[in-house]
């Protein structure tokens, strides 16, 4: 077999516990088509110590986006991420797996596998920030917020509830007005043109690859349109944000700079269809 049918192939712990049919499916699969390695590590320091020691073989990765973005990053932090072509086989519930999709990776195993094999590298743009953290696809300021408190109530809370309750049976109920949008104090620039600063409140700020550039999207006030522009370089500063970052989250920050790296990387994409 030729040096690319040579496969290390890294199968996320996560992938394993939850759907263990669908790994066992992509392992006969690349097994039958290549000389395949297997590694199963158990946490991510075993995982980014397989990729370190890959050698010559072709680094495949099987797992949810988290496992893709581990695998992305620490081949950036050991400068080999221009080395070779990266291989994902999603495999994960739907909403972990929504990056695989929209970077054109088959979701279903037997496809994904099949794309390891058979398809093609395609160049992809990255985004670098000054703390050596990347961004695949798509980044969020601020962070969606997080998830509810817990719902054991407090005993007073308990009696607030009821005494509403109470309020509620004995008047009629008058229309609930819309939450008002929530706004934040941040100052953003796109290669050093200022498109937002402090005393312009706004709702959130979305930076995103898009061919050979980042487009940067401010939302304003409700009412105003949002800005858009595009950009190489992207800086947001203010009060404490936390910020996502394809499926992560990361943060309090008061300052953070992304810098666009074109065809920083490559994935393996299905070969497209010959035209008929």
């Amino acid at each position: 077999m030729s040096a690319h049918d040579q496969l290390l192939v890294v199968i996320d712990p996560v992938a394993r516990r939850i759907d263990g049919e669908s790994v066992r499916i992509v392992k006969d699969v690349l097994c039958a088509g290549s000389a395949a390695k297997i590694c199963l590590p158990d946490g991510p320091e075993e995982f980014c110590r397989a990729l370190a020691r890959r050698g010559a073989r072709r680094p495949v990765v099987v797992g949810d986006d988290r496992a893709l973005l581990r695998a992305v990053a620490a081949l950036h932090r050991g400068r080999e991420l221009a080395d070779e072509a990266l291989s994902l086989v999603p495999v994960g519930a739907g909403a972990s797996v929504e990056l695989a999709r929209a970077l054109g990776v088959p979701t279903g195993p037997v496809a994904a596998a099949r794309s390891v094999l058979d398809g093609v590298a395609q160049s992809l743009d990255l985004l670098v920030d000054d703390s050596d953290g990347v961004v695949l696809g798509d980044l969020r300021i601020p962070a969606s917020p997080g998830s509810a408190p817990s719902s054991a109530a407090h005993p007073a809370s308990v009696w607030d509830t009821c005494r509403s309750l109470v309020r509620t049976l004995v008047r009629p109920a008058s229309p609930a007005a819309p939450p008002a949008a929530q706004t934040h104090r941040l100052r953003v620039e796109a290669d050093g043109v200022l498109l937002s600063d402090l005393n312009e409140p706004v709702e959130n700020v979305r930076v995103r690859t898009a061919e050979g550039a980042a487009e940067v999207i401010v939302k304003r006030r409700s009412g105003a349109e949002p800005l858009r522009t595009l950009a190489k370089v992207v800086t947001v500063s203010g009060p404490s944000f936390r910020y996502r970052a394809d499926a992560l989250i990361t943060g309090p920050v008061r300052h953070r700079t992304w810098t666009l790296r074109p065809n920083a990387w490559a994935l393996t994409l299905p070969a497209a269809a010959p035209p008929e």
